[in-house]
């Protein structure tokens, strides 16, 4: 018996020391029995970075908001039975967000299996077509060659999480009691490091050429959607959209709006001149070259579907990221080698009045400011924030009405900002513990503006903000306002059914996570409460209090102004 114990820590050893010689650093775990193994052999490593959490579906988000800040791979370990499952929601998001995750699942072993055993379930290929691939190595072996076997495996598992296309990796893991040794042996010697950069590729010169003959001289669009940072990208797609003298329309989370890149062509208003049917009409695009994902905008996919383009699509990973099926010809290659060598081709630039007619409307509707009022509202809470944010932050915003808020009215700057969303399924899950993994990962200030139903959603995830540093901007308007933008907004069991307020007191919700509090209800609290929020110890909560009628009205009065000027 004790044998088995040793031989479990032996495997979990040989398994973690392949995931630390393959560069991962960063794990997250939440206490169980069948995965005491793996926890024994992590927190035997100095290597490895641990966080824990109880809730299964918080620790994942926060493993995926670790992993999306540098875009490398995190361990996630669970015990066995449903718990594994609770990362079904993150490991959904990391899979149509390209984030890097290890899914180490603890489980029992063969013999407990389709007989009634306590807390067994069926674990093989529990998350479906949601990974990019699954291994069950069976129960731990013992020998020199099996744990050599296992080193390999997680090796393996790490570059299959970030190449060809990252994503998450399960790994199930059985193991026979007992668990602990009776005496646990010091570790076994580290192997070799078999460190590993994912490779670049190239654009086919072929398809160069034919791209380029196809976009030179003619009215074209950049579009820049949702994306992770990559190294030279904001530079070389400046310098090709110089080159062309075409505009670029920047989503919020395209890493592109903020940064010491050139700027000049860079739209980031298009959601509210677009919407100009005198303007769309005539700005009919020959061409479009599509980055990243889907862009929050819908005005924007509603004048792509309605201009029909020949769309020209960069995409790396091998996915088809093309919502509206409008891809003329799909390019597989780094975005920033695709941007360098098309720039060295013979291109000439789109009529004269095409980039400046874009860039007037940008200019006008960028310019355009309603009244200031004493009560708050999102565009002045956005540019404020924006302005008041350090150089060098991060920013992560929830989805439905905060993302669009964003997207409206972030503007643009020199400073380098980073921005993220999940919106890979862009679900109302997870984003607390998402944007605690990044305040965990960051060294610079880190910023989440949440909608109160999203901070409702997780708010088990608050747990995580002990001993970390930021700020969480609550936008409390009082339930799932973006339904008033929709057609359910004119049912009579909107409130009841659609809009579903909670009604809750947040500043509870602070008390019992251990957070900074404060309430704003006037928009000149606002400024004071983020300057104290960042100067304070530990995570600060600052709810905002809307009133959701005005605020949709005057995000229709923005709407209406920029299309009258």
């Amino acid at each position: 018996m004790h044998d088995t114990a040793l031989r479990n820590l032996q495997w979990a050893d040989a398994l973690i020391d392949g995931l630390i010689a393959a560069g991962v650093r960063r794990a997250v775990f939440s206490p169980g029995s069948r995965s005491t193994p793996l926890i024994l052999a992590l927190e035997r490593r100095t290597e490895m970075r641990c966080w824990h959490h109880p809730d299964e579906r918080s620790a994942s988000f926060f493993a995926l908001g670790l992993a999306r800040h540098n875009h490398q791979p995190v361990a996630l370990i669970a015990t066995s039975g449903s718990a594994p499952a609770h990362w079904y929601p993150a490991v959904i998001e990391a899979n149509r967000a390209a984030i890097p995750l290890l899914l180490l699942s603890a489980d029992r072993p063969p013999e407990l299996h389709d007989c009634g055993a306590n807390q067994t379930v069926d674990q093989s290929h529990l998350f479906g077509s949601q990974v990019r691939a699954f291994h069950d190595p069976g129960p731990a072996q013992r020998g020199a060659e099996a744990l050599h076997f296992i080193r390999s495996l997680a090796i393996k598992a790490s570059q299959q999480s970030r190449w060809p296309n990252p994503g998450p990796v399960h790994i199930n893991l059985p193991f026979r009691e007992p668990l602990v040794p009776q005496q646990i042996p010091a570790p076994s010697t580290p192997g070799e490091a078999q460190p590993w950069s994912p490779p670049r590729l190239l654009p086919d010169p072929q398809q160069i050429n034919r791209i380029s003959t196809h976009i030179s001289g003619k009215p074209g669009l950049i579009l820049c959607g949702p994306d992770q940072e990559r190294a030279g990208f904001p530079e070389a797609v400046t310098t090709l959209a110089t080159r062309l003298d075409c505009p670029i329309l920047a989503d919020p989370l395209s890493q592109l709006r903020f940064g010491e890149h050139d700027r000049s062509r860079v739209c980031c208003h298009y959601d509210a001149f677009l919407r100009r049917n005198r303007f769309s009409r005539s700005h009919q695009p020959q061409w479009l070259l599509r980055f990243g994902a889907a862009p929050v905008s819908g005005a924007l996919l509603d004048y792509l579907a309605q201009t029909e383009p020949a769309t020209l699509l960069c995409s790396p990973r091998g996915d088809w990221p093309d919502p509206l099926h409008q891809s003329r010809e799909m390019i597989r290659a780094d975005a920033t080698a695709l941007c360098e060598a098309l720039s060295q081709t013979s291109l000439t630039p789109a009529p004269a009045d095409w980039l400046e007619t874009f860039v007037r409307a940008e200019q006008q509707a960028a310019t355009c400011r309603l009244p200031a009022e004493k009560i708050p509202f999102e565009d002045q809470l956005i540019q404020q924030l924006i302005d008041w944010l350090p150089a060098g932050s991060t920013l992560f915003s929830s989805n439905s009405l905060p993302i669009r808020q964003l997207d409206s009215f972030s503007g643009s700057g020199s400073k380098r900002l980073r921005i993220f969303a999940n919106r890979g399924a862009s679900g109302i899950d997870g984003n607390v513990s998402t944007l605690l993994g990044l305040m965990a990962a960051s060294e610079t200030p880190v910023v989440g503006l949440l909608g109160d139903l999203a901070l409702f959603h997780d708010m088990n995830g608050l747990l995580a903000a002990r001993d970390l540093q930021g700020v969480i901007i609550l936008l409390n308007n009082g339930g799932g306002a973006i339904f008033g933008q929709l057609p359910q907004a004119g049912l009579e069991q909107f409130e009841a059914h659609w809009l579903m307020p909670t009604g809750l007191d947040f500043s509870h919700s602070a008390r019992l996570y251990g957070l900074n509090f404060q309430r704003v209800t006037w928009q000149a609290e606002f400024r004071p409460a983020l300057e104290q929020a960042i100067q304070a110890n530990g995570v600060s909560l600052i709810e905002v209090v809307l009133n959701r009628s005005l605020s949709l009205q005057r995000q229709h009065d923005y709407w209406q102004t920029v299309a009258r000027d």
